[in-house]
């Protein structure tokens, strides 16, 4: 009789749980409380920080329809789960023109809509929540400035249950966490405060998180601040590890070399291609040399995690005579050099990379080899490298067994010792057919 009398109490108290589980899912969420400001929307000073602010965050990137008008919005960004349209960010009625200082706040540090909506985290409002509010304040002074643009925005095509507010609770509950509403650190900080500068652009503006982090089915990760590198998902491009050295880690190169990259897009061997060519072109290149320094500092100062490597199951010895070898002697060899050298332009620099050698020939996944083998590789046009040397694509030009040799035999060669890539690897890692 007792045993029947606690399982009926366990059973009316589980019933209770779901249900008020049921009931937190479907109601509305309100939008969360947030003190109201006055940002000097017709200052001067203020909306060109604004400005600035807009380029540190590349929103233009996402914002934007290629030729349409600036922060406009309506660009679609595919997501495993459907795509999801960029929002109006100028002062039209199908923009932001009704909006305040608070609710244009509440959108970066709670992720959530003026009506309280919950917005999808391709907005990466868990490195936006990391902003100061009066960086905030100042990045709505120059949205409002902007001459209004109307635009007819798509909603978004996400499947079932991704397209419910249900669905972005339960992600929000396991993912997101606002941040603490800290103080601005200035573009103008001591040298003391360099590293904290240099942070709060990493996790913040710059959202570096949002390619660089591993995640997992949900889209989500333990560490939503991660930089240990990750696919990202659609394009198929692999984010290296910012704490890596053998990938993407800085840890061993001089500010300097650091502050090159991401001012022209190259330094020494090394090169940005696909998504952070794009990142480069808009935004990092603009960046005052101040945030520069205090980025690479940030950068180097990460502790070091190095992946272990995967075993190269390749017979060295069988290479020379490897199908892959008669591909690269007959495609790359005349700009990478018979063994990988590369070749340098008139000004001393590298025209052609080396692939010996090569922290990208030997990542793990081959990805970006792959993207770049496929589509082209090509470089953003800087100021200090304003006509970059680019590759063509062989998508059309090779199957997908002979880019698998061709690979195998590059990441195999001059001392690379990856592991080698199969067919499989590269439909896998292609996709479907079609660049994303």
């Amino acid at each position: 009789m007792k045993a029947r009398f606690l399982r009926r109490q366990a059973l009316l108290l589980v019933s209770a749980l779901l249900l008020a589980l049921a009931i937190w899912l479907l109601l509305p969420t309100a939008p969360v409380a947030v003190a109201d400001s006055t940002p000097a929307r017709q200052d001067p000073g203020t909306v060109e920080r604004g400005r600035y602010l807009a380029v540190l965050g590349n929103c233009m990137g996402c914002h934007t329809q290629r030729g349409q008008t600036p922060y406009a919005g309506g660009r679609g960004i595919a997501t495993p789960y459907g795509t999801v349209f960029s929002s109006n960010l100028t002062p039209h009625a199908s923009g932001i023109k009704d909006w305040s200082a608070a609710d244009f706040w509440r959108a970066l540090h709670h992720g959530q809509s003026r009506d309280g909506r919950l917005l999808t985290p391709v907005f990466p409002y868990p490195n936006t929540t990391h902003i100061s509010r009066e960086d905030s304040d100042a990045l709505y002074a120059y949205f409002q400035s902007l001459p209004p643009a109307a635009s007819t925005v798509p909603p978004n095509d996400l499947r079932w249950p991704v397209n419910t507010q249900a669905a972005l609770k339960v992600w929000r509950a396991l993912y997101f966490t606002p941040g603490q509403e800290a103080p601005a650190v200035s573009a103008d900080t001591a040298p003391s405060d360099e590293l904290r500068r240099g942070a709060y652009l990493v996790n913040g503006l710059a959202h570096c998180s949002a390619c660089h982090m591993p995640r997992n089915a949900l889209g989500g990760s333990g560490d939503m601040l991660d930089l240990s590198g990750g696919l990202i998902p659609v394009q198929n491009w692999y984010a290296p590890s910012l704490l890596d050295p053998t990938e993407a880690g800085v840890q061993d190169r001089t500010l300097d070399e650091i502050v090159a990259l991401l001012r022209s897009g190259r330094s020494g061997v090394h090169r940005v291609t696909g998504p952070m060519a794009d990142v480069v072109q808009a935004s990092t290149q603009h960046w005052q040399t101040g945030d520069l320094q205090a980025v690479a500092a940030y950068l180097k100062s990460l502790p070091i995690q190095r992946k272990a490597p995967a075993d190269s199951s390749q017979p060295v010895a069988n290479l020379a005579q490897s199908p892959g070898a008669k591909l690269y002697e007959q495609h790359c060899a005349q700009c990478h050099g018979a063994q990988g050298e590369g070749i340098r332009g008139n000004d001393g620099t590298w025209a052609y990379p080396p692939l010996a050698g090569n922290p990208t020939v030997r990542q793990n996944p081959p990805a970006n080899l792959l993207q770049s083998v496929l589509y082209g590789g090509f470089g953003p046009s800087t100021a200090g490298h304003p006509r970059p040397f680019g590759m063509p694509p062989y998508a059309l030009q090779l199957s997908e067994r002979e880019i698998a040799e061709l690979l195998s035999y590059v990441r195999g060669a001059w001392g690379n010792q990856a592991a080698p890539v199969s067919a499989l690897d590269v439909q896998r890692l292609r996709g479907p057919v079609g660049r994303h």
